[in-house]
């Protein structure tokens, strides 16, 4: 199994309480120990407002996020889970990737979704068109950025987005282009895309519901004649570790109280019990064992998101020295 990182953005409160002023130091330190760790890749998401409630507490920008971290680390490889493609016009976009891909020497990873957040779509003048169109918006976006990056111009006339030969040069450094990773577990669209697309898919859920998903996918493959062996499936983890049952409850307890004055109690308790049913929570030999049963399932790549990250390190380190060497 393969690992990722989430390096604490604001989005989720977890930044509150750290001086703006050293958000950045913060960020940058996160990200230059993973980068010295274990960790194959660090991740961002592309929100622009806090969830669930949005707040003017901090949401830093993942693209420009992505080109200090290009920039501030030296092999580990850079990811957001996932760019809207309704935030930007896919021409741009991936002229914006390629730009990241060459400053990092080659490290980035384009991941990429339809989008949900209708706060925030409408706050930004986006609107909030109904899921066929952002579904639409994803399947043409895909397709320029793919041009852009095997061929170094898209032409597209397309329902929802029109390009004629917008030039994408230099070429991103990576050989075949940037890896898409298609983020979303729409049966009947967006695992078609990833289907025709993707080097990698994103989707969560159940056991249960990710051997669904992954038969799915494997049909959508099927009918496009494509390898579904070439496609690495990975899920997201809420991840909180510690040596004991007993510290388990009381680092949770620490996330839960620090997000409360944030959220109300009634979304915190919601929080609480997402993290309860997390794979990724509870000690070394309990989440390793939980993880294991998703590798045999198929997944192929964990992505790890560790709340108290700014805060306290110990949890990531914890991981990194006995969960991560029983998977990787």
């Amino acid at each position: 199994m393969r690992f990722g990182l989430f390096i604490p953005q604001g989005w989720r409160f977890d930044l509150v309480g750290i001086d703006p002023a050293q958000h950045w130091s913060t960020m940058r330190g996160l990200a230059q120990a993973a980068d010295a760790g274990p960790w194959e890749s660090l991740w961002v998401y592309d929100h622009f407002h806090t969830t669930p409630v949005a707040s003017a507490e901090a949401t830093h920008e993942a693209w420009t996020l992505m080109s200090a971290f290009a920039a501030s680390t030296d092999r580990i490889r850079l990811g957001q889970m996932c760019t809207c493609m309704s935030y930007r016009n896919p021409a741009y976009l991936a002229k914006v990737a390629a730009t990241v891909d060459i400053v990092s020497g080659g490290r980035t990873e384009m991941g990429i979704g339809g989008g949900w957040y209708e706060h925030e779509w409408r706050a930004y003048g986006y609107g909030f068109p109904p899921i066929a169109e952002r579904l639409g918006r994803l399947r043409e976006g895909v397709e320029i950025m793919h041009q852009a990056w095997t061929t170094g111009s898209a032409t597209l006339e397309g329902k929802y987005y029109a390009v004629d030969g917008a030039i994408v040069q230099p070429l991103p450094l990576q050989e075949r282009g940037i890896p898409l990773w298609i983020a979303g577990g729409g049966e009947k669209v967006t695992l078609k895309i990833a289907a025709q697309y993707a080097s990698y898919t994103n989707f969560g859920g159940s056991p249960e519901e990710f051997d669904h998903k992954s038969q799915v996918l494997r049909g959508h493959c099927d009918a496009l004649g494509r390898d579904f062996h070439t496609i690495t499936r990975s899920s997201n983890f809420n991840t909180i570790v510690a040596a004991t049952e007993a510290e388990v409850e009381d680092r949770l307890a620490a996330v839960i109280a620090r997000l409360t004055p944030f959220v109300g109690a009634e979304r915190a308790a919601v929080i609480e019990r997402d993290y309860r049913g997390s794979a990724a929570v509870g000690t070394p030999d309990q989440v390793a064992g939980r993880l294991a049963d998703r590798a045999a399932r198929g997944l192929g790549y964990a992505i790890h998101y560790f709340p108290e990250a700014a805060y306290d390190r110990s949890g990531v380190e914890l991981f990194e020295r006995e969960v991560i060497p029983q998977l990787a």
